[in-house]
């Protein structure tokens, strides 16, 4: 039985899931939200807003023992996608996350894609059932989520390269989009 569309003369076509995805996220300086198509509902479904850190105070334990901290992110862009395999939408943007580690490499765009509270042996699972080989860090307590302000499920936060903390996204995002590939070349080339 297919989802029913809720629909106001003033919005576009938005499903239950979409509405409370959107309500969970709360406001934002810029926000992108989905928009009608010719087959029904296409486009993306994420919120940008900006993000000023801190990023000083953490370390993070990956899945192979290594401790990251802020200083193993100088010099390069950084994404820091927090995730759960619990989540629907963190498990479809995994892919495209994974295809932009791949293509920029770890010197240019470094992406981290941060577990929220689960074992580590499920986050392997994860990884090594889905091909991801980005690290992936730990947050088994909760803390980074919390310090970062971190509620909604998948967030990206975002770093340039002169260590700058730029941008919150919210929702699921296909990262190898022109509006992905902006906010990426505009981390890269600050």
């Amino acid at each position: 039985m297919a989802t029913p569309m809720l629909t106001s003369p003033l919005t576009p076509r938005l499903t239950r899931r979409q509405l409370m995805r959107s309500a969970l996220a709360g406001s934002t300086a810029f926000a992108v939200m989905p928009r009608p198509g010719a087959q029904g509902l296409t486009g993306p479904a994420y919120e940008v807003s900006a993000w000023t850190g801190p990023v000083s105070g953490f370390a993070l334990v990956d899945t192979t023992g290594k401790t990251w901290r802020p200083a193993d992110l100088r010099g390069r862009a950084v994404l820091l996608n927090f995730w759960a395999s619990w989540c629907e939408p963190c498990r479809a943007e995994m892919p495209t996350l994974q295809q932009v580690a791949d293509l920029y490499g770890p010197d240019k765009l470094l992406v981290l894609a941060i577990n929220f509270k689960e074992p580590a042996a499920r986050a392997i699972q994860f990884a090594k059932t889905t091909g991801v080989t980005m690290p992936v860090l730990l947050d088994v307590d909760g803390r980074a989520a919390r310090q970062w302000g971190v509620k909604v499920f998948p967030t990206t936060l975002t770093i340039d390269s002169r260590g700058r903390p730029r941008q919150r996204v919210q929702g699921e995002v296909d990262w190898t989009s022109s509006a992905a590939d902006k906010l990426i070349t505009g981390l890269i080339q600050a």
